[in-house]
């Protein structure tokens, strides 16, 4: 690929964003940074949250963990259904009747002051953690592809990356993030599309029954796996992905911001509902694509990289038309934008909120000027965790997003659960100290599982253990 034609189509996106988060940030009160003013069309928000839950991990290594386990990532998403409809029906409700800007501010109702800080904290600790990850995904691949042409190293390409996030968010916040994620959510989807019309030109397919035949066909294309001691199991994947969902969506602030910018419940519901139905056929797409790529290796007699991540920048930068690599490098520059982005601001959102409190302890005309710093902060720790992980990754990426999550949301996921399903009242100062019990705990059964429990192996159902171990330690803190 010709490095200054890359160049030029990520100058024109930015600049793109750059328009849009000129005209969205006009005019903004103190406030819109955190709410959007709650102004926003929820079809503006379903749409744009199809691209901050998908990715550029979901744009490279769902198609790459195809070859390691078939469609079985499909059965996580079959869960996520369930997981939409909870946070729907049980989660926004709740929100728009507190009127919350962050959505922590519900324990601290509940329980008090130090279960408060530790759900706001372990939001602060997975969200940070898990985007940077997806932005070291992509950042590795324009590295590739990019700036090692130019003769940039990774930690400056890092840098540049995570500033331009800052640039177009830090003055419009939520509002700018509603519509630029629109827009990265359109190339991204875009650039699926067009990458799977041409390798399926390269392998001859004549028409849409030829893509059907030639996925349904193949081996890996197997989404259901029914034996109980893998991982995979469709019991463990999809009850782990409802799981997954209600804690990576309906408790994360991220998420949840984007849904509280609506003008009312009416609206957030239905932005969830039709993002649900969306996201189940776009990830089905995504893994569709996947077994493409890998037949389209095998006919050339391509050989497939040990870490199968690699497999389509692979393919699109070294043996696609440059159509198809410009198309696949804006494809991933999108995912990875518009996750990064909204996480970015939900940083800043919760700790401005939950930790300075700064609608409480900030006049006015102060706030802006607080909540810059700490945007700034964020940004730079972002860059920090990336360059970390660059140092030590050694799996599947898609694989470590939620061993992550299992890890960081498990305590959120007990907490949230006793405060909803239960009227006990907790010790609240030993709250934190049970928050970091329940995930080593955890750590340890999942670990020696195959020894504990007759060969039975632990996947993303750690999860569900680590909240359920946090709930049951909750009941034994209750407040008679």
């Amino acid at each position: 690929m010709n490095p200054q034609v890359v160049l030029l189509v990520i100058c024109c996106y930015f600049l793109l964003l750059f328009i849009i988060s000129y005209v969205t940030s006009r005019n903004v009160s103190a406030d819109t940074f955190f709410t959007g003013d709650r102004q926003s069309p929820w079809f503006l928000v379903a749409f744009g949250m199809i691209g901050a839950s998908l990715s550029g991990v979901t744009f490279i290594s769902v198609p790459g963990e195809v070859g390691n386990t078939n469609f079985f990532y499909f059965q996580v998403v079959l869960g996520y259904t369930l997981g939409y409809f909870t946070i729907a029906k049980v989660l926004l409700p709740l929100y728009y009747r507190l009127n919350l800007v962050s959505i922590y501010s519900y324990l601290e109702d509940r329980f008090g002051f130090w279960s408060y800080k530790t759900g706001a904290f372990f939001f602060i600790l997975s969200r940070t953690l898990g985007s940077s990850i997806r932005v070291f995904l992509v950042a590795t691949v324009l590295q590739l592809i990019l700036f090692d042409s130019l003769g940039i190293p990774f930690w400056v390409s890092v840098l540049i990356t995570v500033g331009l996030i800052w640039l177009y968010t830090h003055r419009g916040g939520i509002k700018t993030v509603v519509w630029t994620d629109t827009l990265q959510t359109f190339f991204m989807l875009a650039a699926v599309v067009v990458c799977v019309i041409m390798v399926g030109n390269e392998l001859n397919f004549d028409s849409v029954s030829d893509y059907v035949t030639a996925v349904s066909s193949d081996p890996r294309s197997q989404i259901f796996n029914w034996d109980w001691k893998s991982g995979t199991n469709f019991f463990k994947q999809f009850i782990s992905g409802a799981f997954i969902t209600i804690v990576m969506t309906g408790l994360d602030q991220d998420m949840m911001q984007k849904n509280l910018t609506c003008k009312n419940i009416g609206d957030a519901q239905k932005n969830m509902f039709w993002f649900t139905t969306i996201l189940v056929f776009v990830n089905l797409l995504f893994l569709a694509l996947g077994v493409l790529l890998f037949l389209y290796a095998e006919t050339q007699g391509i050989q497939i990289p040990t870490k199968t991540d690699e497999l389509f920048p692979l393919l699109a930068t070294q043996y696609f038309s440059p159509f198809a690599g410009i198309v696949f490098v804006l494809g991933i520059t999108a995912a990875a934008y518009s996750s990064a982005d909204s996480t970015l601001t939900a940083l800043t959102t919760s700790f401005c909120i939950d930790f300075l409190e700064i609608d409480k302890r900030y006049p006015v005309e102060k706030r802006v000027s607080v909540r810059k710093k700490v945007h700034i902060v964020f940004t730079f720790v972002m860059f920090l965790v990336i360059m970390v992980f660059h140092w030590i990754n050694n799996q599947s990426v898609i694989n470590s997003v939620f061993v992550i999550a299992g890890y960081t949301y498990g305590p959120l996921l007990g907490l949230y659960s006793f405060g909803l399903f239960t009227k006990w009242q907790v010790k609240d100062k030993f709250v934190p100290y049970l928050a970091v019990f329940a995930p080593l705990l955890t750590f340890a059964i999942a670990s020696n599982s195959e020894e504990l429990f007759w060969g039975y192996k632990f996947g993303f159902e750690a999860l569900i253990l680590n909240g359920l171990i946090m709930f049951v330690g909750l009941y034994l803190l209750r407040r008679k």
